[in-house]
């Protein structure tokens, strides 16, 4: 079992896909960890060596920030955003795109979901 950074890593995906579960490693990041670990990218995570999977640890470890360091960081920045009233500080704590997304029709997931449908809203009053 191949515990990385407090995450154990999914054991029958290859590496390069498993090392992106780790909070801060994206399929780039894990591409140069395993070329400078030198390990072989298609190998499954359950066939990896103790020493592959302790060379891969201490790479990831010396670095990069990732998991707790790195979260505590963005909300560290977010925040910092919001306590000087920049635009983008005030988008966040409205819970709306910050990077000039359009608003009118996408962004359903942030807004919720308030869409209108034909006859969904005020009915006309009927005649009795």
């Amino acid at each position: 079992m191949a515990r990385i950074a407090g995450i154990t890593l999914p054991q029958d995906k290859p590496v390069h896909i498993g090392l992106t579960a780790i909070y801060g490693i994206g399929h780039s990041a894990a591409g140069k960890i395993l070329a400078e670990a030198k390990v072989d990218p298609c190998l499954r995570v359950r066939d990896m060596t103790e020493a592959q999977v302790n060379e891969v640890r201490t790479i990831v470890e010396k670095r990069h920030r990732v998991e707790g360091d790195l979260r505590r960081e963005i909300l560290g920045n977010i925040k910092r955003l919001k306590e000087i009233g920049t635009y983008r500080g005030s988008r966040h704590a409205k819970r709306l795109p910050a990077r000039g997304q359009r608003t009118k029709t996408n962004s359903r997931t942030v807004r919720g979901n308030k869409r209108t449908t034909m006859g969904s809203g005020r009915r006309a009053l009927t005649k009795t």
